[in-house]
């Protein structure tokens, strides 16, 4: 079985974010013989690769990463998590789902089909990075900077995260939310509770703003996403004394939006409701990814067909979860899917996959080139 055999390979290194831990060396072992051109884009201590097979026509790309998170107490893993192991039908290891299984499956993939294909007049493609569990900031956006920057652009794009739910081949996601996050610091007077003519409570001038930012109605969203959602996920104040009085209270908060708002619609709205308060404040943005979507077309319609043909379902497209490279793909790749295993168990103790989805993952990959290759 040969996608179990390179994703124990790949499992066994413990590369945790943002490590690499000689992943792409191995990988690259692999394309080499197929007739890629290598290209490490490394930045600091992040490693990354671009591989590519071929210069003409259009670019089909399988990007995905190599890091994977930490292992949580080694004590709690049945089988120690970079020592992959097979029990009861499962493939277990830290990275299993979380996607060396993935990348394992399309070197398969690209495998058989330069072997039935040996010559096209388009090209293949694979982005791979050690940053994407971690900061995300040397990673694969830098890798899209350095192609832009000679003006090489991707055509279609797989991005090999874990998608599925229930079984192999029922979601994929044809794009994601953006993410806007913000630290406010609403500032206030300090002083004895005692004496609250003394004082101004930044906690009191900020509970109605927060209520008011928590009951908005930010947009309602549309036919491929949910409406804009608001959470505040820190607040802070005090000096960890019963009878002071705070003199600022930080507040951070998360918009996850769709393609129905913009960050600067988002910003605008809330810099107006905090001006209608009768306060000081300071607050600081930071845009962590902008929405992307892939409506129905050529890339979807090609997996769509691939899954049908290996497993018999057809993918329900989603726009649900968190964020992934493709946000910084989506730049150069006007269609970018993700698509790759079950994903229960990613980052959890225990992370595994079923043996039985390697080879179908494989297949639905392979499947899926050629449809594009020969889509004229």
């Amino acid at each position: 079985m040969p996608v179990l055999e390179k994703a124990r390979a790949l499992i066994a290194r413990p590369s945790i974010t943002p490590e690499d831990a000689g992943c792409l060396d191995l990988i690259a072992s692999w394309l080499m013989p197929l007739g890629f051109r290598l290209e490490r884009i490394d930045v600091g201590d992040i490693s990354n690769l671009w591989a590519r097979r071929g210069t003409s026509g259009r670019l089909i790309c399988f990007a995905g990463h190599t890091d994977v998170v930490p292992t949580g107490p080694l004590e709690q893993w049945t089988s120690r998590p970079f020592e992959p192991t097979v029990r009861d039908g499962y493939l277990y290891g830290r990275g299993a789902a979380d996607m060396k299984s993935s990348i394992a499956a399309c070197i398969i993939a690209v495998e058989r089909l330069i072997s039935r294909r040996p010559t096209s007049a388009d090209s293949l493609a694979l982005l791979l990075t050690s940053d994407e569990e971690g900061d995300a900031v040397n990673g694969t956006v830098r890798v899209v900077e350095a192609l832009r920057a000679r003006n090489e652009t991707i055509d279609f794009c797989i991005v090999g995260e874990p998608t599925c739910v229930n079984r192999l081949g029922d979601t994929m996601k044809n794009g994601r939310r953006g993410s806007l996050s913000a630290t406010l610091a609403i500032k206030g007077v300090q002083g004895h509770v005692a004496y609250p003519h003394l004082v101004k409570n930044p906690v009191h001038l900020a509970a109605p703003v927060l209520a008011e930012l928590a009951s908005t109605t930010w947009d309602a969203g549309n036919e491929h996403f949910p409406p804009t959602g608001f959470q505040i996920s820190n607040a802070q104040a005090g000096t960890g004394a019963g009878n002071v009085v705070p003199g600022s209270f930080e507040i951070m908060f998360n918009f996850r939006f769709s393609t129905a708002s913009t960050v600067e619609g988002l910003q605008s709205r809330v810099h107006a409701l905090l001006d209608r308060h009768p306060f000081e404040y300071d607050i600081r943005w930071t845009l962590g990814a902008k929405p992307f979507l892939t409506v129905r077309g050529t890339l979807c319609d090609a997996l769509t067909d691939a899954v049908t043909g290996e497993i018999g379902i057809a993918p329900e497209s989603s726009t649900t979860g968190g964020t992934s490279d493709g946000r910084f793909i989506a730049d150069i790749c006007p269609q970018l899917v993700e698509f790759g295993p079950i994903n229960t168990s990613s980052h959890k103790i225990d992370e595994c996959i079923a043996v039985a989805d390697l080879e179908p993952l494989a297949r639905i990959y392979e499947r899926t080139f050629d449809r594009m290759m020969s889509s004229r």
